[in-house]
């Protein structure tokens, strides 16, 4: 049965863009639903899906997965792919993964996803330098341990690459600092195919959400 993904617009959606990832680098054929994010029906075009109200959801047969990190950990026990084979590897993926969909919350807030934005500049604040430069340090530390398997965090892609995606978007569209490693596997993840291929449905999308586009945007001086 051909499995269903509910996402939202491509341009913001960031938990949608790891689950759609990980289903094109795990090579499953799936159809893919966009619910609006920012319409009065979504609340009511979303329940159909999932009792939690969000996207992302997968539609497996009768079973419906809700969250990103779900929807993943039911990926790899169906294709038995998607997490490193080698136990060190395997631990640094999972941990790195969690920490990343449990933490970050400054970043979050402070430079929403726009895959289309360029050159938006934010606040540095304490907060964010600190989630900046604990999400650099894993980059960093991660490539300097695997590197040997590969160009993504733990030698060939995983799960973790998916999860960090999002946040490479971001690094891009906001400027932000990262060491000689973690440019480098920036450039690996902006490279990868179905990322790109992500990018032009994004730049096809009309919609706008006015809130997210002026985020970061430079002041007119007066």
């Amino acid at each position: 049965m051909l499995l269903t993904l509910v996402i939202g617009h491509k341009n913001y959606s960031s938990w949608s863009l790891r689950p759609w990832l990980l289903l094109k680098h795990l090579g499953l054929e799936f159809r893919e639903i966009v619910v609006p994010l920012y319409g009065e029906g979504f609340r009511g075009e979303i329940a159909k899906y999932s009792p939690a109200g969000r996207v992302p959801v997968l539609v497996d047969g009768d079973i419906h997965v809700w969250d990103s990190f779900a929807i993943a950990e039911h990926l790899a026990e169906k294709t038995g792919r998607g997490w490193p084979r080698e136990v060190t590897a395997r631990a640094q993926a999972r941990s790195v993964s969690a920490e990343m969909h449990s933490g970050f919350s400054t970043l979050r807030s402070q430079c929403p996803m726009n895959v289309r934005a360029r050159g938006r500049r934010v606040e540095q604040t304490p907060e964010l330098k600190r989630d900046v430069a604990r999400i650099d340090e894993i980059w960093r530390d991660c490539r300097q341990r695997f590197s040997h398997g590969g160009p993504w965090l733990l030698g060939d892609y995983s799960i973790a690459d998916a999860m960090f995606a999002p946040v490479v978007t971001r690094f891009n569209t906001f400027g932000l600092e990262a060491c000689a490693e973690s440019r480098a596997y920036m450039q690996t993840v902006l490279a990868d195919p179905p990322l790109e291929e992500w990018f032009h449905a994004a730049e096809a999308e009309t919609f706008r959400n006015h809130a997210t586009e002026a985020v970061g945007l430079l002041k007119t001086q007066a």
